[in-house]
């Protein structure tokens, strides 16, 4: 009876020890909660960087967002995009992600299309750095959606200027 009694009071601890384990998960897996996810970031424009607003090559630095959703669309309307040293960017407008699609943050100026999935910054001058970075998403309520730091060295070792983080 002991030996029972024994072994029926470890398994007791055991279940508790598992629950304060399972309870004790880390809170900020909570707060990168998001539909919304940094798909790539395009960091180094190909060519020879030129911020002029005429002929320039910041349309094609552009950061890749995606809606990882099987089910909800998301309004992109007030969610922001920042660097490591504070440069960002709000969207201002409604812009539907619906689920599995995607938008391309572009620098320089043009014409917002949901058709053909792609924001611009309004703005000629390059956000990301060529050689190291953060990028920052945050939600319309200014919870974190999604970071990522990079550097050119350890995650481009094709050299193409492209990163992806999430397939």
């Amino acid at each position: 009876m002991n030996a029972r009694h024994a072994l029926a009071t470890a398994a007791a601890a055991a279940s508790v020890i598992a629950l304060s384990l399972v309870a004790a998960a880390p809170a900020q897996a909570a707060e990168y909660s998001s539909a919304l996810k940094i798909k790539g970031v395009q960091y180094d424009a190909p060519g020879k960087d030129s911020n002029k607003c005429s002929g320039g090559n910041t349309k094609n630095e552009y950061l890749t967002i995606k809606n990882y959703s099987r089910t909800s669309t998301v309004n992109l309307k007030g969610y922001v995009v920042k660097d490591a040293v504070g440069n960002k960017f709000t969207f201002k407008a409604s812009h539907y992600l619906q689920p599995g699609d995607y938008v391309s943050l572009r620098g320089a100026h043009g014409t917002d299309s949901d058709a053909k999935n792609v924001v611009y910054r309004q703005n000629c001058n390059f956000i990301w750095n060529n050689d190291k970075d953060t990028i920052y998403l945050y939600k319309p309520t200014g919870a974190r959606a999604d970071v990522h730091s990079y550097t050119k060295k350890s995650n481009d070792r094709d050299g193409n200027g492209y990163i992806t983080y999430h397939g």
